[in-house]
This record gives C-alpha cells, structure tokens and sequence, in this order.
C-alpha cells in the first residue's frame, strides 16, 4: 500500500468522528425557557455576523480568485477559491457547534464538573477536528490533481485571507461588545460580569463565539494548510521527491488518528481536576504522534535526521506553552506583580502589565530561534536544512487539532458561565461553569501562543520558499548566492518597511476597537439612563441594538487592516523588486513575532490580574485594585483578541502571496533600480 492513501483515510477518519461528536452533543438536553431564551439570543447573533462577513467576503473572493487565474493561471485561482470556501466553512460550522455546545453545557453542570466538561470539550473536539480533516483532505485531493504543490498554492492563500478578515472583523467584534459592557457594567454601574441587567451581555456572548471559536478556526486551518504547503514546496526543490513532497501529508494524518485517540482520555478522574484532565488528552495526542511519526519515517525512509526534526516541533510547542503559563497564569510571580501594582491604580498597572508582555516575548523567541537552529542541522543544512525547519512546523501544526479542540473549549464554558448567570442557575451551577472556565482562560492563553509560534515557523518556511521560486525563475537571488544582501538599498527599504507594517496593522485593529467600544460605553449608558427599571430588574434592556454596533463596527473595521496585508508585498515587489520584497517579509516576520507575542501574552496577564484579584485578593472585587485591573484588562483585551491574533494570518498572507506571484515580480517591467 503506498503511504499517501492514509492522508485521505484519516481526513474522512476526523470528518466521520466529527459526525459523532455533534450527534453526542445534540443529544444532551438545552434546559429551561430562560436558558434557551438566551441560547436563542446568542446563536441569531452568531450567524447572522457571519452570514453578512462572508456575504461581505464573497465578492472580494471572487475577484482575487479571477486575478489569480488570470495573472498566474488556472490552478492557482481555482485552489485559491477552494481554500477561501473551506477556511470559512471550518469557522462557520465550528461556530454553529459551539453555540449548540454552549448551552448543554451550562445545563450539564447540573449534574457536575465531569459531565460539563464532556460535552464542552466535545464541542471544541468538533471544531479542532473538522478544521485539520477539511485542510488535509484539501491540500491531499490537490496534490492527487495536479502533483506540483506550486500550483495549488493559491489554497493556502485563500485560507489565509479568509483567516486574515476573520481574525480582524471577530476580534474587533468581541472587544467592542466586551470591552464597552466591563467598562459601563463593572467599573461604573458595579454589576457582575455577565448580569442580564447589562445590555451589551449578548453582543459580549455573541463575541465569544464568532472571535474566539470562528476566527480560531479559520485562523488555524490556514496554518495548517499553508504549513503543509510550504513544505512540500520546499520538499520539490530542486529536483522534485516525491517522499519529501508527501511526507508533510502523511504527519498530519498521523496526528488525526493520535488526536481521534487523545480525546478519549479527556475525563476528570475521582482525584483529578479540568486542567489534568485536558493535560492528560494533549498528552497522549503527543505521545501517539510521536510514535507514529517514527514508524513513518522509517517506513518511508526518509532518515532519522528528518524524525529528530519532527521531536524539535514538540520540543517548541512545549516550552511555549510553559513560557506562556508562566507569563500569563496568577499561579506565578509576573501576573501576581501586576496584580500588586495595581493598588497604586490603573497608571501603575497599565505600566506594569506592558513590562510584563515586553519581558515575556525575549524567552519564546529563544526558544523558536533555537528550534530553527536545531533542525536545520539535523536535517542536513542547504536546502534540505530549510526543509527541516518546515518539517518542524509541520510538526507543531499536526497537533492542532487537539489544541484547537482545547481553545474552543474555553469560549464554549466562558458563554455557559454567562448562560447561568444570566438564567440565574443555583450557585452550584455556576461554581462549576467557574471552575471550567477558570481552566479555558489558560487553555485560549496558551493557544494563542501556540498559533504566533507555528505562525512564525510557518513564515519562515514560506520565506525559504519565496527565495527558491525566485531563484527557480531567474531573480537577483540564487542558489549561489541566497542571502539577502542588507547593503543593497532595496533590501533595506524592504525591512524597514515590513516591520512597519506590522505596526501600522495593528494600529488599525486597535483602532476598530476603540471606534466600536466608544459606541458600545455610548449606548449602554444611554440605555441605564434611559430605559427605566432596568437596574431593578424590571425593565428588559434593548441587546439587539449592542449587538448592531458591534456588527457594523467589525464589518468597516476589517477592511483597511485587510486590504494593507493583500497590497503592500504586491507594491513592494512590483516597484521595488524580488530583493525589497524578500526584504520586506523579513521584516514582516520579525516585527510581527515579536508583536503578537507581546500583544498575546500582555493581554493574557492583564486578564488573570482582574481575576486574580476576583478570588479575593488585595480588596476583591468592588475594590480600587479590582476597578484598576479592569481598565488594565480593557487594554489587554484587543492586544490578546484582536490585534495579536490578526498578526498570524498577516504575516502569512503576505508570504504566501510573495510565492505565488514570485515568477511575475521577476519579469516585471516596473522594477526600479536604485
């Protein structure tokens, strides 16, 4: 049996598990009126957002994927099209699971911890699943087609766009709604998270799901697909090998089967907790991939040195994911310091919280630069060192699907908790959906920083790519010679330009976010100050009108930030040349790790600070301290939810974009020569 028919085997294996998982949650009970009142509230938001970002995305789609047939040729636009569709498909039903999800769980709590959890966790399973079974079985059906993976890059890249705006109009969505109810609801009015007196509750509910779960998915389905992507390209240079070109496939399909396999040891035992029990799943997920992975090496031959690179990804994934606990969980020092400076008020804090998110990008990018180091080497250097580097994102990547599983499980116990607040469930309910979400707030933590740091992997490979497709056809970079020249003026310009782009993007997500909470504080203090009783409970405020503004606020917010990442590597490479372009993704790579790790793991540390300070410590709530670390915490919302995420798909865009038009910005008539 030739190796290549377990990718599509373990595509159909994730997409058939799938099937069962959404029939096991459907079969769990949604609760009371009030419980599906507010389930019903939540899943109308949540679709109709989407339905009118994809409505809003089928054209721009549409014309991207006819100028890439017509400028490159065919395949690409075709491929183009297919990931665009898939990407948001994965983001769309992975969604509309989760909201389905939502609810069960917070009614399963009735019955305990163990029960919630099951039914949360079988809801991200859906997500993390169907996400790696859809990219695998895309990428493998266009390798079946047409072979040569320069032809269907345009799948990645349609992925990655898709992501890009998924990432900018949910983050800019779920912060409007947040970020206004905290700031109104808390801070001003003195109510808890969550309390249906607050009319932004729903849009904060809604916000959950199409940023955290939606933008999630579509996010890491375009990692993976670009991944694997860029190692196969990488794999079919110079002379096309057919091992090197499969073998990205065939670690994803491993990993499918470990993850099928890892989601069953995802229970609480009688002495164990909702942190060991997800700890125990990633576990075993690791530990099955590992193995399979050395059997496939073996099998295929491809040599040990190639294996030791697969371990390197590991390796990475988990000291990022110690890093980023250490940063971001009130269980050690840097969060609690920042818990602490807040007693001397928000100023204090805001300048601790920033110190903190500087200080913790230094470790994981040791740790990422020793990563690269170490499998270039043990891959064999040259070219096939590059290949290694691919080869260990690759491997990070192909245990996405537990990880993406483990994420969307945080946005799913983070909306039961507000299901049970909101339907005022009994105290016991809403102890457990705390302590489920107590353990999501870790989990989404660590899994931003899991996708900056294949992102970033990811990118490189990409760029190593970038620089063969140039030298394939003729450019000022080559084989002999492919570094790129600092002292060429070009060059230059290019990197300097790519680390501001990072900036300036992340200035207006920032900015999409401050424009939508502005309007959200408008309105919720319009609506206590106009709406009579609602304080007391006797007036029902008016949630479709938070959830309009965080609507139309997402929609004219993504599209300058989107249009910058599709623009600038064309510009650049078009007048400039190959070499400012190479230059410029440079830059982009740098600046942008650097960024999201610093945005993801500030914003981590300025959340658990609040809610360090919520289990009682240094006042409690309706403290000082506690309003302090509120405002720290708005700040660190679209630095976690919004502009460091959109930074992944960024970076990744514009290297993706950078391959395929690589032939057409070597031959380009406009090039200007400095």
């Amino acid at each position: 049996m030739e190796p290549i028919i377990i990718a599509p085997m373990a595509s159909l294996a994730a997409l058939g598990f799938v099937g069962y998982l959404v029939w096991s949650i459907l079969k769990e009970e949604l609760g009371n009126p009030r419980m599906r009142e507010i389930y019903e509230a939540i899943r109308e938001g949540a679709q109709a957002y989407l339905s009118r970002q994809y409505r809003a995305l089928l054209t721009l789609m549409v014309i991207v994927g006819v100028v890439l047939g017509l400028a490159i040729n065919w395949n690409t636009g075709v491929s183009f099209i297919a990931g665009a569709c898939l990407s948001a498909l994965a983001g769309y039903l992975g969604m509309n699971v989760a909201v389905k999800a939502n609810v069960r769980t917070a009614n399963a709590a009735h019955r305990g911890i163990g029960a919630a959890l099951r039914v949360a966790f079988k809801g991200g399973a859906v997500m993390g699943l169907f996400m790696v079974g859809l990219a695998l079985m895309g990428v493998t059906v266009f390798y079946f087609l047409w072979t040569d993976p320069i032809l269907f890059a345009g799948f990645g890249f349609g992925g990655s766009l898709v992501a890009l705006f998924a990432r900018i109009g949910g983050g800019i969505y779920t912060k409007s709604a947040d970020v206004g109810a905290d700031l109104v609801g808390k801070v001003e009015a003195g109510i808890p998270e969550d309390d249906p007196r607050n009319p932004a509750v729903i849009a904060d509910a809604v916000g959950d799901n199409v940023g955290d779960v939606a933008g999630m998915a579509a996010d890491l389905f375009e990692t993976y697909a670009v991944t694997i992507i860029g190692a196969m390209l990488l794999g079919a240079f110079p002379v096309f090998n057919a091992q090197r070109v499969t073998y990205p496939l065939l670690l994803g399909a491993v990993a499918i089967f470990a993850t099928i396999v890892g989601t069953f040891f995802v229970r609480i035992r009688k002495t164990g907790s909702p942190t060991s029990a997800i700890l125990q799943g990633i576990a075993v997920t690791v530990a099955v991939s590992i193995a399979g992975f050395y059997i496939l090496t073996v099998y295929t031959g491809m040599g040990m040195g190639i294996f030791y690179t697969t371990i390197v990804g590991v390796v990475i994934v988990v000291l990022l994911a110690l890093l980023t606990d250490y940063y971001t969980s009130y269980e050690h020092s840097p969060v609690r310091k920042v818990a602490e400076a807040s007693q001397a008020g928000p100023g204090i804090n805001i300048i601790s919280g920033l110190a903190n998110a500087m200080e913790s990008t230094i470790l994981p990018i040791l740790v990422i630069c020793g990563g690269v180091i170490a499998a270039y080497f043990l891959a064999g250097g040259g070219v096939v060192g590059f290949y290694g580097v691919a080869i260990a994102a690759m491997s990070m990547l192909s245990v996405a699907g537990i990880i993406v599983s483990v994420d969307a499980y945080g946005p799913i116990v983070d909306n039961a908790g507000g299901i049970a607040e909101m339907a005022e469930l009994s105290p016991e309910v809403r102890e457990v959906t705390d302590a489920l979400d107590a353990v999501g707030n870790t989990t989404k933590a660590l899994t931003k920083v899991f996708a900056i740091g294949s992102a970033g992997l990811a990118a490189l490979s990409l760029l190593f790519a970038y620089v063969l497709e140039v030298a394939k056809f003729g450019g000022g970079i080559s084989l002999d010679n492919p570094v790129i020249n600092i002292m060429d003026a070009r060059v230059l310009v290019g990197l300097l330009l790519g680390g501001g782009i990072t900036f300036i993007f992340s200035s207006l997500c920032l900015k999409g976010v401050g424009k939508g909470a502005f309007r959200m504080v408008e309105e919720v203090r319009r609506q206590f100050r106009e709406i009579a009783g609602i304080m007391e409970g006797k007036a029902k405020p008016n949630y479709g009108r938070c959830v309009d503004i965080s609507v139309r606020t997402a929609l004219r917010g993504m599209a300058l930030p989107g249009l910058l990442a599709v623009l600038s590597p064309i510009l650049v490479g078009f007048i400039l040349g190959a070499e400012a372009l190479g230059g410029l993704l440079i830059g982009a790579i740098v600046t942008g790790l650097a960024l999201a790790l610093f945005m993801a793991n500030g914003g981590g540390a300025w959340d658990n600070a609040k809610k360090y300070v919520e289990t009682g410590k240094l006042g409690g709530k309706r403290s000082p301290t506690h309003a302090a670390t509120v405002i720290g915490d708005t700040v660190g919302d679209p630095f976690k939810d919004t502009a460091g995420p959109a930074i992944n798909p960024m970076i990744k865009a514009i290297n993706m974009l950078s391959v395929i038009f690589a032939p057409l910005i070597v031959a380009a008539p406009l090039l200007l020569v400095l």
